[in-house]
């Protein structure tokens, strides 16, 4: 994921709802959202690498990943961060655990943003933070590709659009399909030309080569019942739209 916008124990309802974006080359293969076969797990899925970037299991965990930008950062001979979220959603341990863990191992992958739990405690880590996991306390949350709840133009942006569509999914997607571009005295410096920073601005990123994916919407309410909406995009172009209701174990 590129963007992930969490109201949590906020909402009435719903003590978990997530508005996320996936941003990926468009050349990458990716399967949609889908349960998979060979684990209890809901989620689409990298093709090139075999892992994922959010998802939910059966039993309702939840956890969702993004990549924190760092051009230097060598990441060709490191495992795949897809693999953690899997692994997470597969794990018996309780996210606080499973994220010290993690930490004592960050540095065999490229530098990435984790947020994890359920719908009732939700850690979040930043492996390149230099900060311990986290809880994350009720409240509307964003991260992007630098650590939870940086102020960039888009963050900003999410977090308070959220804040006003915690009752419509449809306005929730309406948030994530902003594409206006930050002016150039507000964007981040990360190490990227101009150019890039100017496209990653976005919410909604639009390019002949790169761009959002997907957009993924869940909620998860106080009995457990859950709904996990999906559009996917090909250059800019909803190719398919899904659904899946979830009565977690």
């Amino acid at each position: 994921m590129c963007l992930i916008a969490i109201a949590f124990q906020v909402h009435p309802d719903k003590p978990l709802i997530v508005a996320a974006n996936r941003d990926e080359f468009y050349e990458r293969p990716t399967e949609p959202s889908h349960w998979w076969k060979d684990a209890p797990i809901l989620a689409g899925r990298d093709l090139e690498k075999g892992g994922t970037w959010m998802g939910v299991s059966e039993n309702g965990r939840f956890c969702a990943l993004t990549n924190y930008r760092h051009p230097d950062e060598p990441s060709a001979a490191k495992e795949s961060r897809g693999y953690i979220v899997r692994s997470f959603l597969e794990s018996d341990l309780a996210a606080e655990a499973f994220l010290h863990d993690l930490d004592r191992e960050k540095n065999r992958y490229p530098g990435f943003n984790l947020v994890a739990g359920t719908k009732d405690e939700l850690y979040a880590y930043g492996s390149r933070s230099g900060d311990a996991p986290f809880l994350l306390p009720p409240g509307i949350h964003v991260v992007s590709n630098a650590f939870m709840n940086t102020p960039w133009p888009k963050t900003i942006k999410a977090k308070e659009k959220m804040a006003a569509a915690l009752n419509s999914r449809e306005e929730l997607f309406h948030m994530l399909q902003d594409g206006k571009i930050a002016a150039d005295d507000a964007l981040p410096s990360t190490g990227i030309s101009l150019e890039w920073e100017r496209l990653l601005s976005s919410v909604f990123i639009e390019s002949p080569q790169y761009g959002t994916r997907c957009s993924t919407v869940l909620e998860i309410n106080k009995n457990n019942f859950a709904v996990w909406s999906e559009r996917t995009f090909e250059r800019n172009k909803t190719v398919k739209e899904r659904a899946f209701s979830i009565n977690f174990n």
